[in-house]
């Protein structure tokens, strides 16, 4: 319980303005209204023990309080920065001894995928007798971070980060309490949103400053970004955050869209990703989504690495761009990619076959008395240059890997191909 002197002490804007039921809570409409699964209504009100997962300022404490009040728990909140073995068998005892006379307990834990994976087994026989509702709370995917046996005793539900639609009721909210209008054009006012990046808590620490302007200021976009520090999107470079941007550039590649191609590059340069990562990926991409549908593909990959590494930041980002774009424009195939894919899967399962013997060189005596290097033919010595000898081991059936793809350049290696065949069809005819 608050002391006097507790409800005199100043709170940040976002603590005071927390909302004291559930229908007050903003952006997460998917999971409180209706039917949702965190609904009041839903389920006559019983809740199990579930993990929250998404980013930070989205709701996930305010709910996990709500939720406690909601179903008359007691709400126990502990963080996972802060606390240890020690702390949770305080909160597991006191849960018990509330148990014995009726009363539940919710056991909320902030930043969960903190707690080790032996920690983390330490909730199982609480959570699977009903001593503690655990609510879990983790900005991490769940599926990477926490115990199967943990996940499997919880439902996983994900937070979405607000909307602007979420952050200006925020901002409405705020003035509606300080009976006061934030000093903001419109356009300052879309642009404290855009700030934010879908941070409930981030939007509010800023209109805390704001109302310490004078009353006759109207700061514009400009003058906001000066005032203000704009957020750092939100990246961990050893998380799910950066292999979903990773993801989103490859796959916008893939779908030939240069502009969505550009706006990935962009995100994760922004966020602090080393441009060489993202060169390395340039490179995978270029061999394994276009191959010889254009073979320049690889060359400007690569030239856009030098050119990176040579110029640095920022100028050599543009390089980067270019070659994002020139990937996105190309021609797409992955036929080199499954044909080698293909013969690795033969190489695995077919042991160690020898290769014909016409094909094997004979340095001493004793390997041409073994027919190293009997009738082999000299490509270059025959009418058109090409033999149709056999090059596959001796115990197994010509293989085809390689279909080439009717797009770019592949279209004249598919020709080229297709009159090799037919040479090695007329050889083989005449040697029957």
């Amino acid at each position: 319980m608050a002391t006097l002197f507790e409800d005199q002490a100043p709170r940040p804007l976002a603590d005071r303005l927390r909302p004291d039921n559930l229908d007050a809570v903003v952006g997460q409409d998917h999971l409180l209204r209706d039917d949702g699964p965190l609904s009041p209504e839903r389920d006559g009100g019983r809740l199990a023990s579930m993990v929250l997962w998404g980013p930070p300022g989205c709701g996930k404490t305010t709910i996990a309080r709500l939720l406690a009040t909601e179903s008359a728990l007691i709400f126990e909140p502990l963080s996972a920065v802060f606390s240890g073995v020690a702390d949770l068998r305080k909160v597991f005892d006191r849960a018990r001894e509330r148990r014995e006379l009726g009363q539940g307990t919710l056991l909320f834990v902030d930043e969960i995928h903190r707690f080790n994976r032996a920690q983390q087994d330490g909730f199982l026989p609480f959570v699977e007798d009903g001593t503690v509702i655990l609510v879990g709370a983790t900005t991490e995917n769940p599926s990477f971070e926490l115990n199967g046996a943990l996940l499997s005793r919880c439902q996983v539900f994900v937070l979405r980060r607000l909307d602007d639609q979420a952050l200006e009721q925020l901002l409405t909210r705020a003035e509606s309490t300080l009976n006061e209008a934030l000093p903001l054009t419109q356009d300052g006012r879309r642009a404290l949103r855009e700030m934010a990046d879908g941070d409930g808590r981030y939007v509010l620490n800023l209109a805390e400053d704001l109302f310490l302007q004078p009353p006759d200021v109207k700061l514009d976009a400009a003058a906001l970004a000066e005032r203000l520090q704009r957020r750092v999107p939100l990246y961990d470079k050893a998380q799910e955050s950066h292999f979903n941007l990773i993801s989103a550039l490859h796959k916008s590649l893939r779908g030939s869209d240069p502009d969505a191609a550009l706006y990935w590059l962009a995100r994760m340069l922004a966020a602090g990703e080393d441009p060489l990562y993202v060169a390395r990926r340039l490179v995978r991409f270029a061999t394994e989504d276009i191959g010889l549908a254009d073979p320049q593909a690889l060359v400007h990959a690569i030239a856009s690495r030098d050119a990176y590494h040579f110029l640095g930041s920022p100028e050599g980002e543009l390089a980067l761009a270019q070659c994002v774009v020139y990937l996105a424009v190309a021609p797409k195939s992955n036929a080199v990619y499954r044909a080698y894919g293909a013969a690795q899967r033969d190489a695995r399962t077919m042991g160690s076959l020898m290769p014909p013997k016409h094909i094997l060189n004979a340095p001493t005596g004793l390997m041409k008395e073994l027919g190293y290097g009997a009738d082999y033919q000299y490509d270059h010595d025959t009418s058109e240059g090409f033999s149709g000898q056999n090059y596959f081991p001796d115990r197994i059936a010509r293989k085809s890997y390689y279909t080439p793809a009717e797009r770019g350049f592949e279209r004249e290696v598919a020709k080229r191909l297709s009159y090799w065949q037919r040479l090695r069809s007329r050889s083989n005819d005449s040697e029957r």
